[in-house]
């Protein structure tokens, strides 16, 4: 048996609201860890939204999630995951403190968020209950474990801070990466670890910036090219291996669990931050944060509410 954990971001490009990055680790025999676990697991999950038929989508979140569709897709897999590693949370506070714990103090500090735990998740109860029951018996069938889903949450404050100090955002975004990845070793001392990255960018070398994360470890390159690059860091003789791959929220099922769990918290904080808002003034469009749109939602703030008053690093990123 061998760990495969699946790492995956969203909000790495707009101006408002967090950066999210998440984790999920499943336990799977050793000649499945490459395997197709989308037709392994066929009986309790799906990449296609059509006939579901009580199975979870388990797919790149792009695809789960529309302004069309909207969170429901999403909302129904991340509860029912957790519902099935032992966690119900019913409201945002809940929610947070089940995936990210160590974000619930400086999220109280944003007065958008002060209301998490009045933001109810929702969701059909008994439908959650079916699929979990399915996803229970198929993973138990295959001899496959889910172990955990974590959560990076980089509020914009926080963000603001660690860009301002590497002046890079995409050395923020690897050190959070890295962040779940050391979780990863922490959590799992005894067994060999396959981590799937999905890639962002060009870039296709990563040996410098592992060896910076994890100088104690021997670390020797296994692949590299513009769809893939693998690494293998050894101590004390567990080999643990890291691999960036193009894609890999569409090709992997844990990274399109990890896509689906970060997107999902990402698009319920956004959504509070429009209901603080529009709270003051209903005229306000909502927004979904990206560069363009948001920056026509602080104009907004300016127009319709302009006695309202906030602290503008909290709620826009510097670049």
């Amino acid at each position: 048996m061998a760990i495969l954990a699946g790492i995956d971001e969203a909000g790495f490009g707009p101006i408002l609201g967090p950066l999210v990055v998440s984790s999920s680790a499943f336990r799977v025999p050793d000649n499945l860890i490459w395997a197709n676990h989308w037709e392994i697991l066929h009986a309790s999950v799906s990449d296609k939204r059509a006939a579901l038929k009580g199975r979870l989508l388990i797919v790149d979140s792009k695809k789960a999630f529309t302004r069309t569709i909207g969170i429901k897709h999403l909302r129904r897999t991340v509860l029912a995951t957790l519902k099935h590693l032992g966690s119900e949370p019913k409201n945002l506070t809940e929610l947070i403190s089940s995936l990210c714990p160590d974000c619930l103090d400086h999220i109280a500090e944003y007065p958008w968020y002060k209301k998490a735990s009045d933001y109810q998740l929702g969701g059909d109860d008994g439908d959650i209950g079916i699929a979990v029951s399915m996803l229970r018996a198929d993973l138990a069938n295959q001899h496959i474990e889910l172990l955990g889903l974590k959560s990076r949450c980089l509020e914009v404050e926080h963000y603001n801070r660690m860009v301002n100090a590497v002046d890079n955002k995409a050395k923020v975004l690897f050190t959070a990466v890295a962040e779940l990845m050391q979780s990863a070793i922490d959590t799992f001392p005894s067994d060999d670890l396959d981590m799937v990255v999905d890639r962002q960018g060009g870039r296709s070398h990563y040996q410098r910036q592992l060896q910076l994360m994890f100088g104690e470890s021997q670390l020797r390159i296994i692949h590299e090219d513009q769809d893939r690059s693998s690494y293998e860091m050894r101590t004390n003789n567990r080999k643990i291996r890291v691999h960036f791959v193009v894609g890999a929220d569409s090709k992997f099922l844990p990274v399109s669990l990890a896509s689906i769990v970060c997107k999902y918290l990402r698009e319920v904080l956004v959504e509070n931050i429009n209901n603080y808002f529009l709270g003051f003034n209903p005229a306000i469009k909502p927004t979904a944060g990206y560069w363009q749109d948001g920056l026509r939602f602080i104009e907004d703030i300016k127009t319709h509410i302009p006695n309202v008053k906030y602290d503008a690093n909290q709620l826009i990123r510097c670049r």
